[in-house]
């Protein structure tokens, strides 16, 4: 049976998971309207694209491994965009100033990316709205409320890490996914 049409009697999502999706519909709409990219350009004050921001983003990422290199392939990656239009909008964050193409250290013929004083001060800037725009909205929050949301939040986006956006692969392992009772 396909776990998108699940029979009420074996159906494990309960209140809570509804609750989450609830708030990730919310999330998801949030993003839509991009406030935050709004307020960074508005602090930048120059004509900003949110895209360059999501580019200098996977830039800035930690790496996955000690050495790793960023390269438009783990751009796309990263961003979870096909290479042809993860190799556009680095093009494009590279005209915008945010970002230059490098050799690598350890392969001259591969082409790596950095950021650049402008991206970086980008990073910077998309930090501290993002982190003021979050404070405020969990203001009225004990510490140990936002360690715990921190937790879980981290925890939650680490199960999206690596997980194939393939919707085949997706149904795959929701029907071989443990049910709880």
């Amino acid at each position: 049976m396909s776990s998108m049409n699940r029979s009420p009697d074996n159906d494990s999502t309960g209140p809570a998971l509804a609750a989450i999706e609830r708030a990730m519909i919310r999330i998801r709409r949030s993003q839509t309207r991009r406030t935050l990219g709004k307020i960074v350009g508005e602090r930048l004050g120059r004509p900003f694209d949110p895209s360059h921001g999501f580019v200098v983003d996977a830039l800035e990422e930690e790496a996955d491994y000690p050495g790793q290199q960023v390269t438009v392939g783990l751009v796309a990656e990263r961003l979870s965009v096909d290479p042809s239009r993860a190799s556009r909008l680095v093009a494009a964050a590279v005209e915008a100033g945010y970002v230059r193409r490098v050799a690598s250290q350890t392969d001259s013929r591969r082409i790596c990316l950095e950021l650049s004083a402008q991206g970086q001060e980008l990073a910077e800037l998309a930090h501290q709205v993002r982190q003021d725009y979050f404070g405020a909205l969990t203001d009225d929050w004990t510490d140990a409320e936002r360690d715990e949301f921190a937790r879980l939040l981290t925890k939650f986006t680490s199960g999206l890490a690596g997980k194939s956006s393939s919707p085949n692969a997706q149904e795959s392992r929701l029907a071989s996914a443990p049910r709880r009772t």
